[in-house]
């Protein structure tokens, strides 16, 4: 029988329930409809599966929405702030979130460097605080299946300027995983989103 090695969850190189943050920006109706690179049932499943577990582990989230106040743009969509009831919104007028003072102090109260982060769209609203971020000495891992473009290609190449820049890219199910290699839960839960969650079959050709 092999004993784990004791790591410290605050300091690991991995993702941890105590050394991240989850971030989700711009998760609305009128975005949402914009969303033409994934379809909108594939990721509305996955930013709830990432939800739930981001609920699971009790990691700390910050959402984001944009226009809100200004009267154009329509809440977080239901299906994900029905399960992030206790994180109030932080509506901006602001592109980029990173401009927005409530956003960043709401990220430097985490006093955390690991940022899992997921926007619509991709090429906007994940890319730029995302670029801002890394300049500034955080490490953003990306969520390329939580988040989605105006097109196939904008999201795409969203994604890759992220990665040409530094930032990391990560799918909810890796995530989750990674994330509760050293937390103390009941598996179950971990088991009940895959099952939920997870696609049943992947298409071929």
């Amino acid at each position: 029988m092999t004993t784990a090695l004791s790591r410290n969850p605050q300091t690991d190189h991995l993702l941890t329930v105590e050394n991240s943050v989850l971030v989700f920006i711009d998760y609305q109706p009128g975005l949402v409809d914009g969303t033409h690179s994934i379809e909108h049932d594939v990721l509305i499943n996955n930013v709830v599966a990432m939800a739930k577990a981001a609920k699971m582990y009790d990691l700390p989230v910050v959402l984001s929405t944009v226009g809100v106040d200004a009267g154009y743009q329509q809440p977080t969509i239901p299906e994900l702030s029905d399960i992030l009831s206790d994180v109030t919104p932080i509506d901006r007028n602001t592109v980029d979130a990173w401009d927005s003072a409530e956003f960043r102090s709401a990220i430097e109260a985490t006093d955390r460097k690991k940022i899992i982060m997921a926007a619509l769209w991709t090429e906007v609203c994940l890319v730029y605080p995302a670029l801002d971020m890394l300049l500034e000495g955080y490490e953003i891992y990306a969520l390329a299946d939580v988040s989605g473009g105006t097109t196939a290609d904008a999201h795409e190449r969203g994604m890759q300027r992220l990665v040409q820049a530094g930032a990391i890219p990560v799918t909810w199910e890796a995530v989750m995983a990674e994330l509760g290699r050293l937390a103390s839960y009941d598996i179950s839960g971990f088991v009940e989103i895959m099952n939920e969650h997870l696609p049943k079959s992947v298409p071929h050709g």
